[in-house]
């Protein structure tokens, strides 16, 4: 018997490379993009890995979680590693940018997360990497999150690595993402000695032998599924257009904010323009545990978009993501509803 799924014929270097271009498109990027068999982590570590070693002054931004992933990635390869950390309540501003930059001219790296979804605020890419630009660094950008929900510009805006993944905003699949990657970035990678070379996480493997080859020959045999996926996916927003696919995440995150109060809650980030339009963040009432809130609600409807906050934020953080099929206000409303019947039962108990 025939199944859709698994009687698939072999994916070869011509299909491969067409949903490189669907992927291309998308960014808007002359850059070479690189389709990474994996979840985000991978090219977000491959990056990294191949382009920080000892010598590497780098500013590493901390708006969320994964800015300090990156922070310890960059250690480990033995750079010297700033740190710009702002509350996860806002925002890094291109202000602060520049000034840790004129303090540290030696610095050229510069990290950052384009939208945390973890901590629901989104940076302002396009005047940092002015900031950037101007100072010469190479400019990684982590925009797993923020591609399909908000502008993402990397050639207009002097990115040289910006990683995506399919499985938030574009509604797409997991287990596949890309890296778009400058000239100056392959220089970077190819200058390196501790790049990674005949490794999964390689990227210097996929220039030589896929890029500089034409798109010829693929180094290993696809995630045929994911490939499949992520091209539909694309095809999808190509259908529902990207500007309309923005806007479903803007009106998804402004009902989030505007309806927080109903439901017993406040907006975690503060600044409405510093609120990432992929998750909405809100803080419970003192005395109002987040996870516990969180349990009741989920316990009421399993299906909810809703989750606590990771760590020490479990406590005090409600994450509602709006992203993908889920930006939709109606989403959003019973995900507000469902939060404030769960406030009001945690708080009689």
């Amino acid at each position: 018997m025939t199944h859709p799924f698994l009687d698939l014929a072999p994916m070869g270097a011509a299909e491969f490379a067409a949903i490189e271009d669907k992927v291309a498109r998308l960014l808007r990027t002359e850059q070479d993009v690189v389709i990474t068999q994996g979840e985000a982590l991978l090219p977000l570590e491959g990056c990294i890995r191949s382009a920080a070693q000892p010598g590497t002054v780098a500013l590493n931004v901390i708006t969320g979680p994964y800015g300090q992933t990156f922070g310890n990635w960059l250690r480990d390869c033995g750079a010297e590693v700033v740190d710009l950390a702002v509350p996860f309540h806002t925002a890094v501003t291109a202000e602060q940018i520049r000034a840790a930059l004129t303090e540290r001219p030696d610095i050229d790296f510069v990290s950052l997360v384009h939208a945390e979804a973890a901590t629901g605020n989104t940076n302002p890419v396009a005047e940092i990497g002015e900031a950037v630009r101007e100072h010469g660094a190479l400019f990684y950008l982590d925009a797993v999150a923020s591609v399909g929900a908000e502008p993402l510009l990397p050639d207009a805006w002097g990115v040289d690595l910006c990683v995506i993944g399919a499985q938030k905003a574009m509604g797409g699949p997991a287990g596949v993402s890309a890296v778009s990657v400058s000239e100056r970035a392959w220089k970077r990678f190819a200058d390196n000695p501790r790049a990674p070379r005949r490794s999964y996480l390689s990227l210097l493997d996929w220039k030589e032998r896929w890029v500089d080859g034409g798109r010829k020959a693929l180094l290993h045999a696809p995630a045929q599924l994911e490939m499949l996926a992520l091209g539909a996916c694309v095809d999808r927003i190509e259908e529902e257009g990207l500007d309309a696919l923005m806007a479903r995440h803007a009106e998804a995150a402004r009902a989030a904010r505007a309806g927080a109060a109903a439901a017993g809650l406040a907006p975690y980030v503060h600044d409405a323009r510093d609120a990432a339009p992929v998750a909405t963040t809100l803080r419970t009432p003192d005395g109002v545990d987040a996870s516990a809130v969180v349990a009741a609600a989920l316990a009421a409807d399993p299906a909810l978009p809703v989750a606590a906050g990771g760590g020490a934020l479990a406590h005090e953080m409600i994450r509602v993501n709006h992203y993908g099929p889920d930006a939709r206000v109606e989403v959003v409303e019973r995900c507000l509803a469902a939060l404030g019947a769960a406030v009001r039962k945690v708080r009689s108990a």
